[in-house]
């Protein structure tokens, strides 16, 4: 797909934005008014020539690194095979140090032992790739760290133990030991065997349980337990041998990791994001540099992003809004091509350093975001962590996601407190002048409402009680993905209209597709059935059941006649039978997902169901199957099953909307075109304004778009500043996509340029919820190739292919972060990981060029240089 993707604007690093609309995207019933071009004049040839030798001059200009840079980001080969596996670094002789003097300090070898033994108890040692570790050389230390430094500390297994001590002691929170300088090599040499295996596709993602830890080190300073920065030394190796140009570094430990920003502050080609205890400077390292105010210098400006949290306690929900509202955003701007992480778990409820109360389910569900970026690229770099408990269950919470499986249900809703909603608003001010993804994304005045519906979340469960949701969770279905398709649903057609946009061969095209890319045999296939009058009666009166049923026997001239009674509909003999095997698929799926035979699916089916109302047939659909197949649900599980509904097909659900409007066990969420009520189903109900009724009031999301050609930085900013915060907040127990591609590009009837890869990420970020346990159900889109291609995408996310890379993405539309502040303020009183707020900060900018003066102005250049100076001083 990668000559339908739209160039990026040159906001972004080159590349001029296309302007020919893609073939298709023009709206029925509407014409795309062309512009004609004014004039050029005629350039007289000295122009012209020096125009073509600047050309020509920029052209050889583009280094060797540039075209490597290019190749890299090229997406060649999209259904090939990805690498599988993920490696495990764990060597026993990183035990071999300790603190002589001090028995009990917390960076001690059985933080290994521990991990190794959890590790062994739930299995997961024989699941990974065993990667030997290696001694790093002095030349790759070098790559951060000085030689001075590197010899000093080589000394250091020829000291006494008093040397060592008062050497020690000329350090900030630092023991030495004879091992410590050969461990420290070992550390260091097994992450550098982890970016190897990586970057050759030996391995998908892994993880290096290392000792030392390194993220505190500096170029040539030992500092909170660290000698040698590993995951810098990682970036930096892989930046060199690997030609890896992009890198973000992740850092979770509870401290600060001041030697990695101190080592990339002023480089762009490294991310660095860390969220970290702060407490307004009271907490270690004690540096304002640690605060959200820091974000890098010089060339790095932006690069730098700090969350620092005010209080202890913070839990899962802090730090998943963290990754949702400021890292996620700006990383897919970034799009790094590598992820590494300074996993520390001193985070941990439990631990006596961090104080935090974040669990192992919260870190799965960390990794499982990260998983999205660098299609899967990813390592986890063990940092600090010194309950050993707790320590454990994180690291083999994570190990289990880096493996493919799905994250935990966590045991409360995703609430971040009021002190985290502070600290996020205020890194998200600092940054703004930086990433155009979050500049026009708009924050409300801090309000002081007192109808807020508040979370109570009760205390954090106990140290004893932190493991046993994974202890006891149940074995994992034998089959990952189920497929339900039965081609007796294209006995539903148009008579009298055979182009008509839903047609049957849109079923037949999209599990073509999946066979040729070999999805199909990767499913399990599931039998699709008709929905029982049971079902139906759970959605939808009896009496229009019969009305349709009744159809079946009429002639050709009657159901014409019975169509027209209905808004965008048309009937033929076998619509009852196959709007009716399309429910009862949609509830097949349901059914194996809950019985466990399978932990995800799709159905691939028609008619579409989502504007079914309970007694009218309306848009293409008849029974509303992912209605029917919620309640079925619901039905099974024998209670009021939290449900979330997911629809991002172009044009708003309002049966949907309508079915489950007084229902708060049902979240319904739709992403669709609104045009200001000018768009279909043309009525005021896909208002962000309606929000629900009765006990149901908060649980109806409408993100709605007002215009064309919204793509996948309007959908994926959606997703993460609303759809996903709301969604975590909520907890479902099951997620059902309602599973339309007509915001595909080239769909004729949507005029919006979502690419499969945007389906793919949306997807993976939804699979996070309910235990894995997703179902996507077929409803609209309208070009054949656009919809095979989007949903195989999806099939892929769903199997635990790492999404694909995205192309490079351009900024939300200004409509679209109009749209989005509408949805966030209307919301924020239901949902309280909504309430950002605005914060003033001192505006920053990155520095501008000189050189559009040369042309602009080439008299008085030395004028308006001077005068320009007094406002941006350059280095």
């Amino acid at each position: 797909m990668a000559s339908q993707q739209e160039k990026p604007g040159p906001s972004h690093r080159g590349g001029s934005p296309s302007r020919s609309p893609s073939a298709g995207t023009r709206m029925m019933g509407q014409k795309r008014g062309g512009r004609k071009g004014s004039p050029v004049p005629r350039a007289s040839p000295s122009l012209a020539e020096a125009r073509r030798r600047g050309r020509a001059k920029k052209l050889s200009q583009v280094s060797e690194q540039d075209l490597v840079t290019n190749l890299q980001d090229l997406d060649l080969e999209a259904e090939s095979a990805v690498p599988s596996g993920t490696g495990l670094v764990l060597d026993e002789r990183m035990g071999g140090f300790h603190c002589s003097w001090d028995e009990s300090f917390p960076e001690r070898p059985e933080r290994l032992q521990a991990v190794q033994e959890q590790l062994a108890r739930d299995g997961l040692l024989e699941r990974c790739v065993h990667i030997e570790a290696r001694p790093a050389t002095p030349q790759e230390l070098q790559l951060v760290h000085s030689q001075e430094y590197i010899e000093l500390m080589a000394s250091t297994p020829q000291m006494t133990e008093s040397e060592l001590r008062t050497l020690s002691d000329t350090y900030d929170s630092v023991y030495l030991h004879p091992n410590s300088f050969p461990c420290a090599l070992l550390a260091t040499g097994a992450l550098l065997r982890l970016v190897d295996a990586l970057m050759v596709g030996e391995i998908r993602n892994g993880l290096a349980l290392v000792r030392p830890p390194g993220h505190h080190a500096q170029r040539e300073n030992m500092n909170g337990y660290c000698m040698f920065n590993n995951v810098a030394i990682a970036a930096r190796y892989a930046q060199e041998k690997h030609h890896v140009s992009r890198i973000l570094i992740v850092d979770w430990d509870v401290h600060h990791g001041q030697g990695i920003q101190f080592i990339f502050e002023q480089d762009p080609s490294v991310l660095y994001f860390s969220v970290h205890r702060y407490e307004q400077g009271r907490f270690w390292p004690h540096l304002k540099a640690s605060d959200w105010r820091a974000t890098g210098s010089g060339k790095g400006q932006g690069y730098t992003v700090n969350v620092p949290w005010n209080q202890v306690g913070m839990r899962d929900g802090d730090y998943i809004s963290s990754f949702l509202h400021v890292l996620l955003p700006i990383a897919l701007e970034f799009q790094p091509q590598m992820v590494l992480v300074a996993a520390g778990f001193d985070a941990m409820l439990g631990d006596p350093k961090g104080e935090m109360a974040a669990t192992p389910g919260g870190f799965a569900h960390l990794t499982h975001l990260l998983m999205s970026l660098a299609r899967g690229k990813l390592i986890l770099c063990l940092e600090g962590g010194y309950n050993l408990c707790s320590l454990a269950l994180g690291v083999s919470a994570t190990l289990q996601t880096l493996l493919g499986d799905p994250c935990p249900m966590l045991a409360t809703p995703c609430v971040p407190c009021p002190s985290a909603l502070a600290s996020l608003s205020c890194t998200l001010a600092a940054h703004r002048p930086f990433w155009k993804v979050i500049q026009r994304f708009q924050s409300a005045p801090e309000d002081k409402e007192k109808d807020h519906r508040e979370v109570s979340l009760g205390p954090p469960p106990n140290l004893e009680a932190l493991g046993k949701p994974l202890e006891q969770a149940l074995p994992l279905p034998l089959n990952r993905t189920g497929l339900v398709y039965d081609e007796r649903m294209m006995e539903h057609f148009n008579m009298w209209d055979s182009h008509h946009p839903e047609r049957p061969e849109r079923i037949a095209q999209i599990a073509q597709h999946h066979t040729e890319l070999g999805l199909s045999p990767r499913c399990l296939p599931l039998p699709a059935r008709s929905a029982t009058d049971d079902e139906l009666l759970s959605c939808h009166s009896e009496e229009y059941i019969d009305r349709v049923r009744a159809t079946s026997g009429l002639k050709p001239r009657d159901l014409h006649r019975e169509g027209e009674s209905y808004n965008s509909i048309y009937i033929s003999p076998h619509s009852f039978s196959c709007a009716r095997l399309a429910a009862g698929a949609a509830c097949s799926l349901v059914e194996a997902i809950l019985a466990r035979e399978v932990q995800n699916g799709l159905a691939i089916v028609r008619p579409p169901g989502h504007h079914a109302e309970r007694d009218a047939a309306c848009g293409f659909c008849f029974f509303n199957s992912v209605a029917v197949a919620a309640r079925h649900a619901q039905e099974v599980a024998g209670r009021a099953l939290r449900i979330l509904i997911v629809d991002w097909d172009i044009h708003h659900g309002n049966g949907t909307q309508h079915i489950f409007e007084e229902d708060p066990s049902v979240l319904y969420v739709s992403l669709h075109r609104y045009d200001h009520g000018a768009f279909f189903p043309v009525a005021e109900d896909g208002a962000s304004s309606c929000v629900g009724q009765g006990q149901g009031e908060g649980f109806n999301v409408n993100v709605a778009w007002n215009g064309p050609r919204i793509g996948d930085p309007d959908y994926l900013t959606a997703m993460h500043h609303i759809v996903m915060p709301i969604a975590y907040e909520f907890n479902p127990e099951l997620v059902l996509v309602s599973a339309g591609f007509d915001a595909a590009r080239g769909d004729p009837l949507g005029g919006c340029l979502v690419s499969p890869e945007g389906y793919a990420h949306m997807t993976h970020l939804l699979m996070g919820l309910a235990g894995g346990h997703i179902a996507l159900v077929l409803e609209g889109g309208y070009n054949l190739t656009s919809i095979s291609e989007s949903m195989a995408a999806c099939t892929r996310t769903l199997l635990g292919d790492p999404p694909p890379s995205l192309p490079w993405l351009r900024p939300p539309l200004p409509g679209a972060f109009l749209s989005l502040a509408e949805v966030a303020q209307t919301h924020r009183k239901y949902w309280q990981s909504l309430r950002l707020t605005a914060v003033k900060t001192r505006r920053k900018q990155r520095r501008p060029h000189w050189s559009w003066l040369r042309w602009r102005a080439p008299w008085g250049t030395s004028f308006l240089k001077r005068a320009l100076q007094r406002h941006w001083p350059q280095d």
